[in-house]
């Protein structure tokens, strides 16, 4: 459960003149928005001349409303040089009981302990089991056995994993995951999307295939998902 908080602060700073954004811009502007620590969705609506109207946030109740409002006007105007009126912005901030167990800073490993698939008839079962400080959580995933839907079940079981360590503070979605060559390396390619009350946002991840394909899904995974966890890294 959460709060929304709508936030008013004094400010002697002239907000300039505003300038008119491409869609292109607006979803850079989300995408540097959600790499703030304390943001874990962001969503900037425009108006029909491509002047910003509002921005959505939600974030964690790690840091005041106001000082979110400062990081996040900061952010705009050092990125893209615009300025934002703070009375555009909104803070949805998730309750205490959605900040992780573990400090960012304590930087907990997500070990990589087994991944198997079992088939039964035209079925296959994967289980993924993730070591994330120091317990295991296991994500499981069964569906039809082709070679596509093999590689979609192992980064779905990873997903389940990694959402058993997290006790549903956030969810995710598997939009795609391929096994591709670039040059001469073979990569594994995952695209997540992070499923809030503010809708989605898309996270790619990307890992080399050195000698199981399987694990390196998994990675990949695990890498788009540490766009919004800065805390999981992966081994």
């Amino acid at each position: 459960m959460f709060a929304d908080l709508h936030v008013q602060h004094s400010s002697s700073r002239r907000s300039g003149v505003e300038r008119s954004i491409s869609a292109t811009t607006i979803a850079e502007i989300e995408e540097a928005l959600s790499q703030v620590s304390e943001i874990k969705a962001a969503r900037v609506v425009a108006s029909s001349d491509g002047r910003i109207e509002e921005i959505h946030v939600l974030a964690l109740p790690t840091k005041s409303p106001k000082q979110l409002v400062r990081d996040i006007e900061s952010t705009i105007m050092a990125t893209f040089g615009i300025p934002v009126d703070h009375k555009k912005i909104s803070i949805a901030q998730l309750g205490q009981d959605a900040v992780p167990r573990t400090s960012p800073y304590d930087h907990p490993r997500a070990l990589i302990r087994s991944v198997s698939a079992e088939t039964a008839g035209l079925e296959v079962r994967v289980s993924v089991a993730l070591e994330i400080g120091g317990e295991l959580y296991i994500g499981n995933a069964s569906g039809p056995g082709s070679q596509t839907t093999r590689q979609r079940l192992v980064a779905q079981a990873a997903l389940n994993a990694v959402e058993e360590y997290l006790q549903g503070s956030m969810a995710f979605a598997l939009e795609d995951v391929q096994v591709v060559r670039l040059g001469q390396q073979t990569v594994a390619v995952a695209c997540i999307a992070l499923v809030t009350s503010l809708g989605e946002q898309p996270l790619t991840g990307a890992a080399l295939v050195r000698q199981s394909e399987k694990d390196s899904i998994v990675k990949a995974t695990l890498d788009a998902i540490n766009r919004r966890l800065g805390f999981l890294t992966t081994t």
